[in-house]
């Protein structure tokens, strides 16, 4: 078959489905109407309430729709970067636009891939009103014939009008009216030319484009919005570089939640186990894990401490903190970071920094197992190795050595040289197994660096590791969710939790023993009031150049962990320790929290003796070095 037939062949095709779309859109146009009634009716539904464990409210999902605005109070470059940014034809077209479908084609073609759609702003309202988000070619006929009866029915101001307080701008954001409220705290009216562009931009993709969440993939996508006005000439050249020159700045303070992090964090997770229409108008009561009395205590003992730590660091520090129920995981409080409205990310949950010290425990967990005991020594001496082809030549913390210890002081005093020894004699891959089954989630190396924690890590993996201590060796998953009911009652998801007993309850008993002697040491300078009313187990953690200070301690109720740090993960300076970053914002909240338990439980076949710190022989209770192991 020659180019011309076939030229000729597809010619003729495309005259018949165009003569059977044009007679069958005749038809319906001019036997049909819509009931546009349902414009009326449209309403926000009933929000979803977020219970914690004890049934109090401390959060909500709900469409933030307002009241609708007229289309005289909208300013012209509102409805001119639209325009640009999803119909250009719109005021032409009969509601499906014939030259956009062969621009598109062409572009698509070009690329190689779908860059642009076709869908005039008639088919986008179209779609918002009477269908749902399945893609289908039956739907999209019906929706281009719905289309063409929209625009017979309603004017072009009517259209766009009704389309701008529809559309959804994320988050369960609602209209432009809502959007307005919500990022800038004016009225749809008031705002700007570069807001203007903001807003057109978030239509396409709310979920990866809503400047509550992503301030710098919205200004991305608004700057292109700006690029097509000036294109089009609804911008002049200047106005375009004032718009561009800005930057996306949000100042919605009204969250109406004790805990916005942890919200944000509950609501990737909802919108994968129940439809967006249900989470934010169908009436769900969503039960979390959470407690609003320590979600309260941990608010206020992070920023008071951090407050403090801005005072001398700078205002660009933060950090996170996230509190486990020791036995169930279950997420009683989490902190993201100093302030929500300023920042979205997640702290808690998203930050991945390296994990320092803290994986030390992992390390004398695996020497137990291979036979070891506490009291068995090493010497802390000035020490090199080779490294990815490096000599590596790392000191302690104090650029001290202490010559012959045991791996108990070494563990409680956080040494490093004796750590790096104890993970090359039992093999890197033990510990990493270990961190494996405790559920972090990285790419590890066998370097003897390895030891100091040079690997990066969430704080909420962190957390879930040390807690398997506190827990007898059993890991339980951290979680938030509980289960959602319907605004019936009926239960439509509960949650599955991960448990596994992942390490032997008498290796634990050992290393939880010698990581309950570092607070008993730092107890002596703190007066009784102020000191928590429970055994401790902790960990510090301090990575390279003091870019990260980890503090993880357990009490028999609670595992608290917490990282202070640099966003951009730069150095907080010379001798920056967590006993005076992370430290007091740990102590503050346990002080104010109530300890049900008091005493950590241990596996009955460990016994209790007294040795030396340093040599490793037996000692007495009362003699200088004395401490107390489990065997």
């Amino acid at each position: 078959m020659t180019i011309a037939r076939v030229a000729r062949f597809f010619c003729i095709a495309l005259c018949v489905m165009s003569a059977f779309f044009c007679g069958a859109l005749f038809f319906i146009v001019h036997n049909h109407t819509i009931d546009f009634s349902i414009l009326s009716q449209y309403h926000a539904g009933r929000p979803s309430l977020v219970l914690d464990d004890e049934g109090n409210e401390w959060g909500k999902f709900r469409l933030d729709r307002r009241d609708p605005i007229d289309g005289v109070k909208l300013p012209q470059h509102l409805i001119n970067a639209f325009i640009a940014a999803e119909d250009w034809d719109f005021f032409k077209h009969n509601g499906i636009s014939w030259k956009g479908i062969v621009r598109s084609i062409v572009v698509n073609i070009y690329h190689g891939r779908k860059a642009q759609g076709a869908s005039t702003i008639t088919q986008q309202l179209v779609k918002l009103l009477f269908f749902d988000s399945q893609k289908t070619f039956t739907r999209k006929i019906k929706e281009q014939l719905y289309a063409v009866l929209v625009e017979q029915q309603l004017t072009k101001e009517q259209i766009l009008y009704t389309y701008l307080n529809h559309v959804c701008f994320g988050c369960g954001i609602y209209g432009v009216e809502a959007a307005c409220q919500r990022f800038w705290s004016c009225h749809a009216h008031e705002i700007s030319l570069e807001q203007a562009a903001t807003l057109a931009g978030i239509i396409r993709s709310p979920a990866r484009h809503c400047p509550l969440m992503y301030p710098l993939s919205a200004q991305k996508r608004r700057d292109v919005i700006l690029g097509k006005m000036k294109h089009l000439d609804f911008i002049t050249n200047d106005e375009y570089a004032n718009a561009i020159a800005s930057c996306v700045t949000i100042k919605d303070k009204n969250y109406d939640t004790i805990a916005p992090h942890a919200q944000e964090m509950l609501r990737a997770q909802l919108e994968s186990v129940v439809s967006k229409t249900a989470l934010y108008s169908g009436g769900l009561r969503i039960q979390t894990t959470l407690n609003y009395t320590m979600q309260e205590q941990a608010n206020n003992a992070f920023h008071a401490e951090m407050t403090k730590l801005r005072q001398e660091f700078g205002d660009d520090i933060d950090g996170g903190m996230i509190v486990l129920d020791r036995k169930t995981g279950e997420i009683k409080a989490l902190v993201g970071g100093f302030d929500f409205v300023a920042s979205k990310f997640n702290r808690a949950t998203q930050a991945r920094r390296q994990i320092g010290s803290t994986i030390k425990p992992l390390i004398y967990a695996a020497a137990i197992e291979k036979g070891m005991t506490f009291a068995h020594t090493e010497m802390d001496e000035a020490t090199e190795w080779l490294q990815n082809n490096t000599i590596w030549a790392p000191k302690n913390y104090n650029n001290k050595f202490n010559g012959q210890i045991t791996l108990a002081y070494a563990l409680s005093h956080s040494n490093n040289i004796v750590s790096i020894k104890t993970l090359l004699k039992v093999g890197a891959q033990s510990v990493i197994n270990l961190a494996k089954k405790c559920r972090i989630k990285t790419n590890f190396h066998t370097y003897p660096s390895l030891a100091l924690g040079c690997v990066d890590t969430t704080l909420i993996e962190t957390a879930g590791m040390f807690n398997v201590f506190a827990n007898d060796g059993m890991y339980v998953e951290p979680h938030i969710l509980s289960w959602v009911k319907d605004r019936w009652g009926t239960r439509i998801y509960k949650a599955t939790v991960e448990s596994e007993q992942v390490i032997d309850s008498r290796v634990v008993g050992q290393v939880k023993a010698v990581l309950c002697l570092g607070p008993e040491r730092v107890k002596k300078m703190y007066a009784p009031q102020h000191w928590v009313q429970s055994e401790i187990m902790s960990k510090t953690g301090t990575t390279n150049d003091s870019r990260t200070c980890w503090y993880i301690g357990s009490t028999p109720s609670y595992t608290t962990a917490i990282w202070v740090g640099f966003d951009d993960n730069r150095s907080m300076g010379h001798n920056v320790y967590p006993i005076r970053t992370a430290f007091p914002i740990w102590l503050a909240f346990n002080c104010a929290v109530a300890q049900p338990e008091k005493t950590f439980s241990y596996d009955p076949s460990l016994h209790k003796i007294i040795i030396d710190e340093r040599t490793g022989l037996p000692s007495h209770v009362g003699k200088k070095g004395a401490i107390g192991i489990l065997v």
